[in-house]
């Protein structure tokens, strides 16, 4: 990843952890289920952001320098990555 978006997303995810270890808290506590379900919610749609960032990132710069490289085995290799990752996708 480029450095500010590493940053970024470094940034995110601290915030994240934060965010779960509420969740640890709020269990602990026995607090009202459908309070832990929506930070739940929430903790997931953050981290589906960090990874859409670093999808972002890979695709524009690993995959975008494979292809221009024009060695083939680059190009595959990356192009393999990003099926497999899509295919091991919870749908």
């Amino acid at each position: 990843m480029t450095h500010p978006d590493r940053q970024t997303s470094i940034k995110r995810l601290k915030r994240i952890e934060g965010q779960v270890r509420g969740l640890t808290r709020m269990l602990e506590e026995d607090r009202y289920c459908i309070d832990v379900l929506t930070q739940l919610s929430a903790v997931k749609a953050a981290l589906s952001s960090v990874e859409r960032e670093v999808l972002k990132d890979h695709a524009g710069h690993c995959v975008e320098n494979a292809i221009g490289s024009g060695n083939p085995d680059a190009q595959r290799e990356k192009f393999t990555e990003l099926v497999d990752l899509v295919l091991r996708r919870p749908v």
